[in-house]
């Protein structure tokens, strides 16, 4: 009897101290821990080359109008998720400069992805431009960068289509937002880093 007693005793504590070590963290605004974001490689996936026709060129197929070259580029983030609980990424947005301070394009995903509690996750968002879009950009917000380095646009745009691909142009993300979840609770923390 008295064995049983024991038996019985150990048994209940043991269950006692498994399902106490089950119990998850809450998050809250005090214990939700900024998760650490590293710009881990950026590529461009596929290079066509650097090209532009205008409006008045007669193309072999297809219809006449402003276009140029499309330049794809992924951006691969690390995702440190220091709490004890999982996080979600809801979203991600960040500006694209060439050169430091010619803004290209803004890069907007809503991609959701559940980061587990102390992990690292990678998380790739895609953007592409043309040499139209990057024109146009350049027109509207760059003019004054590009007059006080002697640029033309043509000249701006032909370095950026050969240097980015090749790495030896740097490329920034700037003005990132990545917006965090965790039941309720929510984190903006802002993003900046330059690849070289």
């Amino acid at each position: 009897m008295k064995k049983k007693l024991v038996l019985m005793t150990v048994l209940l504590f043991g269950v006692g101290v498994v399902l106490t070590s089950c119990v998850t963290v809450k998050p809250t605004e005090t214990n939700f821990k900024a998760p650490a974001i590293t710009l881990e490689s950026f590529e461009v996936p596929q290079y066509d080359g650097y090209w532009y026709y205008g409006s008045k060129t007669k193309p072999a197929k297809g219809k006449a109008g402003n276009h140029g070259a499309p330049l794809p580029m992924n951006f691969l983030f690390n995702i440190e998720n220091p709490n004890k609980y999982p996080i979600l990424l809801e979203s991600i947005k960040f500006t694209v400069a060439f050169d430091k301070e010619f803004d290209v394009v803004t890069v907007n995903s809503q991609d959701t992805i559940w980061i587990p509690a102390g992990k690292t996750t990678q998380v790739r968002a895609s953007t592409l431009i043309t040499v139209r879009s990057g024109l146009l950009s350049l027109l509207v917000t760059g003019g004054y960068k590009l007059k006080a380095r002697g640029w033309s646009p043509w000249k701006a745009l032909e370095r950026w289509w050969t240097g980015v691909t090749d790495y030896t142009l740097p490329v920034t993300v700037h003005e990132g937002a990545f917006v965090f979840k965790a039941d309720g609770v929510t984190k903006v923390l802002p993003f900046a880093a330059t690849f070289k």
